[in-house]
């Protein structure tokens, strides 16, 4: 499935005319294994680049009870059905058993443990060069930049953290619920991430859990009366933002309980103008009944650390054994291609799928957006886009 990274490097060094050289995808994760796979179903060679040592690495590491809030049919990659027996919700486990049995299936040309560090203009004009691991110098035709929504773990630099005598971890380390049986735990964040690590933690066994918000978020159920939230949002992906916000509306107020006498209050902002800023909703997989019943406690946002003691906005200090800190990741993308003026202020790309920037033609990228529609559902989409783009430039 992957060559040695000595072997394939040798065998993708620079030819002679653009259209020898192949598309390097720079990822082994969904969308750089489905770009690949659409590549090559369309007649160009591509080359899948991935820093660690075997593929879909970033969903090897997310905790033990991830499942998918995406269903199985919806969350297929190009080519491939995920297996019935996944069931509707598909496990972690699972996922990474269908990356490693979609890159062996459609026998892609795979190199681990190469870590590309820049990507520039090909010095003859025609292309792209990729710095990797070792000193290697490789030249592609086009580059298709894959590397991940979740690619580097961000952890706000509270003040007085250093001097914090709990056990202060990124959401990105954490893994069970067993270390933190018995034991006063404080969730900072409440995306889909904080929230389930929340649940999990209460099931597990926690004596005591709160969850610090910053901005209440919108809470759905993830599938009712058997219809998953995720066709809604396929549905309504094209849908103008202000009708969505408007039809939302009393769609949540039906579905799902008040929870402002616990400290979640209804956002004041409708649920796609918060989607189309970056923030997705919630998917209900137990939170709203651990925080009706008390065994999730609602707390305000942490300002810092003082005194061995938490230190919230609204002046509150608790002292939690550990925090647990699922405050985001960044997209790492600065160092790779930041010199290129492709990325927005807030480090994302300025264009996603077959578009590239008008100063960086044959540069694509995907999976830096997270859509209502599903993401795995996008990137899906996206590969086989840049696929006939890039197989139209080819001829």
């Amino acid at each position: 499935m992957a060559d040695s990274p000595s072997t394939s490097a040798a065998a993708s060094a620079p030819v002679p005319g653009r259209t020898d050289r192949p598309v390097y995808v720079i990822g082994g994760g969904p969308g750089g294994l489905a770009a690949a796979y659409a590549l090559r179903a369309r007649g160009v060679r591509a080359v899948v680049l991935e820093r660690s040592d075997r593929v879909g690495a970033s969903w090897r590491r997310h905790y033990d009870r991830l499942h998918l809030h995406t269903t199985r049919r919806l969350s297929a990659l190009p080519g491939l059905p995920m297996p019935r027996r996944f069931g509707r919700w598909v496990a972690r486990d699972d996922v990474v058993r269908y990356l490693e049995k979609y890159a062996e299936h459609h026998e892609l040309e795979i190199v681990t443990g190469v870590e590309v560090s820049r990507v520039e203009r090909a010095p003859d004009g025609s292309g792209w060069l990729l710095h990797a691991t070792g000193g290697r110098k490789l030249t592609g035709a086009a580059v298709v930049v894959a590397t991940g929504y979740n690619h580097t773990p961000r952890l706000p630099d509270w003040p007085g953290r250093a001097a914090y005598p709990g056990t202060l971890l990124h959401a990105a380390d954490y893994r069970s619920p067993g270390p933190y049986a018995g034991r006063d735990v404080l969730v900072v964040g409440i995306g889909n991430t904080g929230a389930e690590i929340a649940v999990d933690l209460v099931e597990g066994g926690a004596a005591r859990v709160r969850l610090a918000v910053r901005t209440v978020p919108h809470i759905l159920r993830r599938s009712t009366a058997g219809w998953p939230s995720q066709y809604t949002g396929v549905l309504c992906r094209r849908l103008p933002v202000a009708l969505v916000d408007r039809l939302a509306g009393p769609l949540t107020r039906l579905s799902m309980p008040d929870l402002s006498a616990q400290g979640l209050p209804r956002p004041d902002t409708g649920l796609y103008s918060r989607v189309k800023e970056g923030a997705i909703p919630v998917q209900d997989v137990g939170l709203v009944d651990a925080v009706r019943g008390g065994r999730v406690e609602i707390v305000a946002a942490v300002e810092g650390f003082e005194d061995g003691k938490v230190v919230l906005a609204d002046g509150d200090r608790i002292g939690p054994d550990a925090v647990i800190a699922a405050t985001g990741y960044s997209r790492g993308l600065e160092p790779l291609v930041g010199h290129l003026g492709v990325l927005a202020p807030n480090g994302r790309p300025v264009v996603r799928g077959a578009r590239t920037a008008p100063d960086a033609p044959g540069l694509y990228f995907t999976g830096f957006t997270n859509p209502i529609s599903g993401m795995l559902r996008e990137l899906a989409r996206d590969a086989q886009k840049i696929a006939r783009v890039i197989a139209r430039a080819h001829r």
